[in-house]
């Protein structure tokens, strides 16, 4: 009877520890203690959806990145640059663009501090900490884009500037019927010509963009993306190439 108990008692502490070291391997302070780093090298950001209320988090995973995880808080009323705070939520992250950008959805109660991290290079890459503001602050949904198509083929989006205040820069994506990624840019200013960088400050197309084709059916996206990384102001419109 005496050696049940104790084998019994073993097996209790043994999970006990084991229990222990998973909550500690899920913390991001603990997934980067002893690897190299990289700040800000996840370019992230957050909206509401508009017709379920979920908060997806969007993402540019970089040419050759691997093991994508989520990271968040319990609440928002804690310190965001502490890693410790940060415990992993096994999410599966999903293709948005057909895959030139990533998307987790997720049915969040109450609002918190997310980080995005990938692998690359030999160095765990971490996105800048994203104010979820679903319940505040939710994400507004519209098309409300002028659209100059004088010159051809180089369409020049013109949207309200910081229509929903809070504005840090702004997203920019054309792409084609089928939701393939033209072109992906932020500007500081609230235009952008197809293709013309002159303003634009971060790119995140990988290739040439395409030569738009006349009476073709293309999409637009803007993203106001505030200070915190959450998106403000979403507008999708659809456009024929003229």
């Amino acid at each position: 009877m005496n050696k049940i108990k104790y084998i019994a008692i073993c097996f209790v502490v043994l999970l006990s520890c084991s229990k222990d070291n998973d909550a500690i391997i899920q913390t991001l302070a603990n997934y980067t203690q002893g690897r190299a780093i990289e700040m800000g090298a996840v370019i992230a950001c957050a909206a509401s959806d508009e017709n379920t209320g979920e908060t997806l988090t969007f993402y540019y995973p970089e040419a050759g990145a691997s093991n994508v995880k989520f990271y968040e808080t319990t609440n928002v009323d804690i310190d965001e640059n502490d890693f410790k705070n940060y415990i992993e939520n096994k999410l599966n992250p999903e293709p948005f663009f057909n895959g030139h950008l990533g998307k987790f959805t997720q049915n969040a109660s109450n609002e918190k501090w997310v980080i995005i991290t990938f692998e690359l290079d030999e160095e765990i890459k971490i996105s800048n900490p994203i104010r979820t503001k679903q319940i505040s602050k939710p994400t507004v949904w519209n098309n409300e884009v002028l659209i100059n198509q004088s010159q051809s083929e180089m369409p020049h989006f013109m949207w309200e500037d910081n229509p929903e205040g809070d504005n840090a820069i702004y997203f920019q994506v054309v792409s084609d019927e089928t939701n393939n990624l033209l072109s992906g840019t932020y500007t500081y200013e609230n235009n952008f010509q197809y293709y013309k960088t002159g303003n634009v400050v971060l790119n995140v197309t990988t290739q040439l963009p395409p030569d738009l084709t006349l009476m073709k059916n293309y999409n637009f996206t803007l993203m106001d993306v505030s200070l915190d990384n959450w998106v403000n102001w979403v507008i999708q419109k659809s456009f024929v190439a003229e």
